[in-house]
């Protein structure tokens, strides 16, 4: 029976249905209800990534760090391209200070997904990590443009990010070479 059910789309229905009162408890800053609904979603379908990396991302967000890891690490096993995934690593390597890691994370979510100003901003902050400053002022010029296309708030930031940046890339063009 359960696999006329998936034949028939019915598993799909539910546990997307799942995700659905996932996002609205998520929304609601109610992790434990969030995490809960996307536990059934993925008991439904297994073979969802979006579905980990939703629940990775809920928990890097309620601070538990290793489940978020592990749900990041078995979407990209379903799906290597799984941008959520890609950006959740991502922060765990930003936060980590991991910035090789976290570059080479949020590279792959941008090729999955050049939409997410959130991956071009931390893009820009990671280059600016590794001294990187006119690279970092590039990125973040291209999310200050997405971010004011959609009204973002934190567009204002981003801004001023691009400043610092220019700043610093500037004081690195007036070093001699081989100086850092």
């Amino acid at each position: 029976m359960a696999k006329m059910s998936q034949r028939l789309g019915l598993t799909r229905y539910e546990a997307d249905e799942q995700y659905k009162v996932a996002l609205q408890a998520y929304e609601k800053k109610k992790m434990d209800e969030a995490i809960l609904a996307m536990e059934q979603a993925i008991e439904l379908l297994p073979s969802n990534a979006e579905y980990y990396a939703a629940r990775g991302f809920f928990y890097l967000e309620d601070g538990v760090i290793d489940k978020a890891g592990e749900d990041f690490e078995q979407a990209l096993t379903l799906h290597t391209y799984e941008p959520l995934a890609h950006y959740g690593r991502g922060m765990i390597a930003y936060n980590a200070r991991n910035w090789d890691e976290a570059l080479a994370h949020f590279n792959d979510a941008y090729r999955a997904d050049p939409d997410r100003v959130e991956t071009l901003y931390y893009l820009a902050i990671v280059h600016h990590h590794k001294q990187e400053n006119e690279l970092a002022a590039q990125i973040m010029t291209r999310a200050v443009a997405m971010m004011e296309k959609r009204g973002d708030k934190r567009q204002r930031d981003a801004e001023r990010w691009i400043k610092e940046f220019e700043k610093l890339a500037a004081e690195q063009r007036q070093l001699p070479s081989g100086s850092t």
